[in-house]
C-alpha cells in the first residue's frame, strides 16, 4: 500500500477495535474454536491471468510497519509477522523504495526457507532510464531476490520510460510480471487508459467498502483485458476502524465467518471476482492472522457484499 503519515494511529485504532472485537466474539462462546477451525483451512486462492500462476487473496503490505531502524527490539516483531505469514500460507510481498528503509529490512529479514515461498513485488519510483534502472538494481540488493517476481511502475511516475525497461528486463527473465500502481481516486481514470493501451500483468489501486469508485470502469476493465488487481488502502488509513469502534460486529457476519470487522472489510474487497489480492499492512501478529483470517471459508454473495457497504456508509 501507499506511504501513509496516518500508520500509527491507524494500529492504535486497529487495536482497540480488534481487542473490543474479540471480546465481544468471546462472550457470544465458541470464536476460539471457529479462529482455530479456519487457520486449518488453505486461503483462498486466484489465478494471474496471464500465466495462471495462483495466489493467495491476502498478501501483506511494508508501508510503515517495515520502515524501521536496525534494532533487535524494532525488527523482533517483524520477524514474527514474516514467520506466521508463511507459516499461515501467505505469498505476496509489496514493497516499494518510497517506503524508506522498508527493502532492506523486508530483505534482511527474509530467510531462505521463505525466499523460497514469497511473492516479491516492488516498484519504481524515480525519473529517467539510467535512475530507474539503478533503482531497481539496488532494490533487487537490497531484497537479496535472485529475480524479482513483481516490479511496478508506482504512481505512474515517468510511466513510458520505465515500462520500456521493465519490457526488457521481462524478456530477459530479469523480472517475471510487471504492472503499474496508484493509491487515489482520480488517478482511476489515468490506470484505466494505461491498461487498454498497454499490456500489462498486474494494477495496483484503492478500493474499500467506502470507495468504490473502481467497479465503475477499473475493475471490469482489468477483468477483461486480463490485468490481475492489488488492492491498497482497504481500511481506508484506519478511518473505517474509527467508524466502528465500539460497534458490536453484526451477527449476520456470522453467514461469510467473519470474527473481525478487519475480515469484514477484507472480505468484500477479495469478493469481487476482479480483485486478485490485498495487501494491508502490519507490524503485528495478532493483526496479521485476523487479516490471514478473511481469505478463508465463505466470500459475501452480490447481496451481502451491498449490506457490507451501506453498513460501513451509515456508520
Amino acid at each position: 500500500m501507499e506511504h501513509s503519515p496516518l500508520l500509527d494511529a491507524t494500529s492504535m485504532r486497529r487495536r482497540e477495535v480488534l481487542i473490543g472485537g474479540l471480546g465481544l466474539a468471546l462472550a457470544a462462546g465458541g470464536a476460539g474454536a471457529a479462529g482455530r477451525q479456519a487457520k486449518e483451512r488453505p486461503l483462498i486462492t486466484r489465478r494471474i491471468p496471464s500465466t495462471g500462476e495462483e495466489l493467495p487473496v491476502i498478501g501483506l503490505g511494508t508501508s510503515g510497519p517495515f520502515e524501521v531502524g536496525e534494532s533487535e527490539a524494532e525488527r523482533a516483531p517483524l520477524k514474527e509477522v514474516l514467520e506466521a505469514f508463511f507459516e499461515d500460507g501467505g505469498r505476496l510481498i509489496d514493497t516499494s523504495p518510497m517506503y524508506s528503509t522498508a527493502e532492506r529490512v523486508l530483505g534482511d529479514l527474509l530467510t531462505p526457507a521463505m525466499h523460497e515461498k514469497v511473492f516479491l513485488a516492488t516498484k519504481v519510483w524515480t525519473r529517467g532510464e539510467r535512475e530507474g534502472i539503478e533503482q531497481m538494481e539496488q532494490s533487487a540488493r537490497l531484497l537479496k531476490h535472485p529475480r524479482l517476481d513483481l516490479i511496478q511502475v508506482h504512481n505512474l511516475v515517468d510511466l513510458d520510460t520505465h515500462l520500456a525497461t521493465l519490457r526488457r528486463w521481462k524478456e530477459e527473465g530479469r523480472v517475471r510480471y510487471i504492472g503499474v500502481t496508484h493509491y487515489t481516486v482520480s488517478a482511476h481514470a489515468e490506470l484505466a487508459r494505461v491498461i487498454e493501451r498497454e499490456p500489462l500483468d498486474f494494477v495496483q489501486l484503492n478500493y474499500s467498502p467506502v470507495t468504490r469508485n473502481a467497479e465503475r470502469r477499473l475493475l471490469p476493465l482489468a477483468q477483461e483485458r486480463g490485468v490481475a488487481v492489488i488492492v491498497n488502502r482497504a481500511f481506508e488509513d484506519g478511518a473505517l476502524f474509527t467508524r466502528v469502534r465500539g460497534r458490536e460486529l453484526p451477527k449476520w457476519a456470522a453467514e461469510i465467518e467473519c470474527e473481525s470487522w478487519a475480515q469484514l472489510i477484507l472480505k468484500f474487497v477479495v469478493s469481487h471476482p476482479a480483485v486478485t489480492c490485498v495487501i494491508p499492512a502490519t507490524g503485528n501478529v495478532r493483526h496479521l492472522r485476523d487479516n490471514l483470517g478473511a481469505g478463508r471459508g465463505r466470500l459475501p454473495d452480490s447481496r451481502q457484499r451491498e449490506r457490507i457497504a451501506k453498513t460501513f456508509a451509515s456508520l
